[in-house]
């Protein structure tokens, strides 16, 4: 994160960035964002949400742009490693990456048509690289990185404790069967109420090595698992991505509802699709 977040910080400062942006800027315009937003896109798109974060806190954003931003890196992060992972539990990679793609972008047009205008600063975080030294850059740069670290590192921290509280007293296993009626409205099998659990808990990269051991001792199949994928490619690390986000100043009430209405939306219209034809 630190790293990405040093390069884009340098970029912006000697106008990369604003050259990007210029090229960029027409089709972001369209979805409410600046041309430079893509670099922070793209950096969760290929890397990870905190990559992502880290370069949104060097850009100049309202509040209303980060969340659109936000979102879009929430449904589409990470793509090379989770689309892997996704493989191997018997989902195809590239059809994996298309729909993430597409849900990003539309996403995006969603919000920009019904989120209320909020002009206010996107974090105190945010650095103005105008009429600034280098020097003054960098030691901004520094500071913020080193709040945002401390900021992810507690969380990630308070995180494991309660994965691991729950994995040593049962309360996965426990929770499974009040979730199940809620996977009939989330369109997945009654059964599938552990995977949602799992990948929501502990995201796709690590949901899916449950998924996998799950597979290789027969207790479900690759197109149980393959199906919940469709659901949680939308909809995943909801603990743990709400809570990043939402301490640095984005709504947890917008991702949560805008994320769980795109995995609503894919899951019934393939299953409508699939009837169709």
């Amino acid at each position: 994160m630190i790293p990405i977040s040093f390069a884009v910080c340098l970029a912006q400062y000697y106008g990369l960035i604003a050259w990007c942006a210029g090229w960029l800027n027409p089709l972001f315009c369209h979805i409410g964002l600046p041309g430079a937003s893509s670099i922070a896109f793209l950096t969760g798109a290929t890397s990870t949400t905190y990559a992502a974060l880290a370069v949104m806190m060097t850009m100049e954003l309202t509040l209303r742009q980060a969340t659109i931003i936000a979102i879009m890196v929430l449904i589409c992060h990470a793509l090379p490693l989770e689309c892997t992972v996704n493989k191997k539990v018997g989902s195809k990679p590239f059809r994996m990456a298309f729909l993430r793609i597409c849900g990003a972008l539309l996403a995006a047009v969603y919000l920009n048509l019904v989120l209320p205008e909020m002009s206010e600063p996107f974090s105190a975080l945010t650095i103005s690289a105008e009429n600034a030294s280098i020097l003054e850059v960098l030691r901004n740069w520094l500071l913020s990185s080193v709040k945002l670290s401390v900021m992810i590192f507690v969380i990630i921290y308070a995180l494991m404790f309660v994965q691991k509280f729950m994995e040593k007293y049962g309360l996965m296993q426990k929770l499974v069967r009040p979730l199940s009626p809620i996977m009939v409205f989330f369109g997945l099998p009654r059964d599938a109420a552990y995977l949602w659990l799992v990948g929501n808990v502990l995201g796709i990269s690590y949901g899916s090595a449950v998924m996998l051991q799950l597979e290789e001792e027969g207790k479900i199949t690759r197109e149980e698992a393959d199906e919940v994928n469709y659901h949680l490619i939308m909809n995943h690390s909801m603990l743990e991505d709400t809570l990043v986000f939402a301490a640095a100043g984005v709504s947890a009430l917008w991702i949560l509802t805008t994320r769980l209405l795109f995995a609503l939306l894919l899951v019934w219209g393939r299953k409508v699709i699939k009837r169709i034809v």
